[in-house]
């Protein structure tokens, strides 16, 4: 893999579950670079993050855009707004950051559920008064995936870079798996052995959408369709043992459960799977 990455940059571009993505293989390949031969720095108000080999004049890049399209969810550190708003036809704002990238690897899925429609922004967010349409969850992912293939159309050159795009991360807050009612991925020890299983956090609509439209792109993106692999593993999310941004209160701790992150994945663990593929795909198209 580094051998391959020699001279090349390669980015992973999107929200939290691709950072984990992208520390995935960050853990898989910093143990073999000597301390001296290898950096890891941030930049853009935290937005980015490179990972430095030195000998091989390579990096690995992760770049903080959970909508792809800009938004006010656009701070790397502060962005936890449930009200959120993206800006049409904005890919500029981010993309010009992505660049000159030889491998990129998108993602974008659970920051566009929120339960209700889109808020979607005509203009800036400059103007004063601010023009702001509302749609449905599948039309605005619709317009983002629009908006991101017309972007690597007209920006990359598809003889210099390969473009990845990631599937929906499945979550586990739900026991829809057939457990108890209010279970979730605490405490579960084992996945899940029904191989037709697919949980309802992953909307097979979007699926639908990225299939429709990515069989129009006039640019090749080759697609890391991880969500079953991913659905049947209700035991491999942080649950209560990530790091808590804010003191668990008296009633948290006496429900772990109310508190489990089944959202995000352990490292090691499931995302070295991902970037086991990513690395079949990258390498060896011809047998997938």
């Amino acid at each position: 893999m580094l051998e391959s990455l020699r001279g090349k940059r390669m980015m992973f571009v999107g929200d939290s579950l691709n950072r984990g993505q992208y520390v995935s293989m960050v853990c898989l390949l910093h143990r073999l670079i000597p301390e001296d031969k290898k950096s890891m720095e941030t930049y853009n108000n935290d937005a980015l993050t490179v990972f430095r080999v030195k000998d091989y004049n390579a990096t690995i890049e992760f770049y903080w855009a959970p909508f792809l399209l800009e938004s006010n969810s656009d701070n790397a550190v502060v962005h936890r707004i449930s009200d959120r708003i993206v800006r049409k036809g904005s890919m500029n704002k981010h993309g010009r950051h992505w660049k000159g990238v030889d491998i990129l690897v998108f993602n974008t899925y659970l920051w566009w559920v929120t339960g209700q429609d889109m808020k979607i922004l005509k203009g800036s967010f400059k103007d004063v008064e601010k023009e702001i349409m509302q749609i449905s969850t599948e039309d605005a992912y619709r317009m983002a995936m629009k908006s991101l293939l017309r972007w690597v159309t007209r920006n990359l050159d598809r003889e210099k870079t390969r473009v990845f795009f990631t599937s929906m991360s499945p979550t586990h807050s739900k026991g829809d798996w057939g457990g108890e009612a209010g279970e979730n991925c605490y405490n579960q020890t084992t996945p899940i052995v029904d191989p037709n299983y697919w949980g309802s956090d992953s909307r097979k609509s979007i699926m639908k959408v990225i299939g429709e439209e990515f069989s129009k792109s006039e640019f090749p993106i080759t697609f890391l369709n991880i969500t079953q692999l991913s659905s049947y593993r209700k035991d491999a999310h942080t649950s209560i043992y990530k790091k808590q941004w804010n003191p668990l209160t008296t009633e948290q701790l006496a429900n772990p459960a109310s508190y489990a992150d089944c959202i995000h994945w352990c490292l090691p663990g499931l995302q070295d799977t991902w970037n086991e593929l990513l690395f079949a795909k990258l390498f060896h198209p011809d047998l997938i």
